[in-house]
């Protein structure tokens, strides 16, 4: 099993920035860390959850439309862990932000094969 937790969420300004982290701990038929992909779903109050970044094992990144340009994730193996950056934040992009992790799959998928508890951001105008 692979276990997830989350931290770096809080309560932000309009136009401010936090940084996300996931820790990963754990592992799964010999699987290391730095095999996985690692994804950043959000949902917010009454909506469905949705994706927001995603970073494959090799480092390649994917952004959903509404954070691309203002969100950036990465990966540290060494420390298993995965950051979401966050830069000019809006009130829209409040929600609780979980991470996850699969193996194969699109990286957009809700089906990933572990998620964290999740972690509140709010953004107030």
């Amino acid at each position: 099993q692979v276990q997830l937790v989350e931290s770096g969420g809080g309560l932000v300004q309009a136009g401010g920035s936090l940084r996300l982290s996931c820790a990963a701990s754990g592992r799964a038929s010999g699987r290391t860390f730095s095999s996985y992909a690692m994804g950043w779903f959000r949902q917010a109050s009454g909506k469905e959850r949705e994706f927001v970044a995603a970073v494959r094992s090799g480092g390649t990144t994917y952004y959903a439309g509404s954070v691309k340009g203002r969100f950036t994730i990465s990966r540290d193996n060494a420390k298993n862990t995965v950051y979401l950056q966050m830069n000019s934040l809006k009130p829209e992009d409040t929600a609780v932000y979980y991470c996850a992790a699969r193996v194969f799959g699109r990286l957009d998928g809700l089906d990933y094969d572990y998620w964290g508890q999740g972690t509140q951001v709010t953004v107030s105008s």
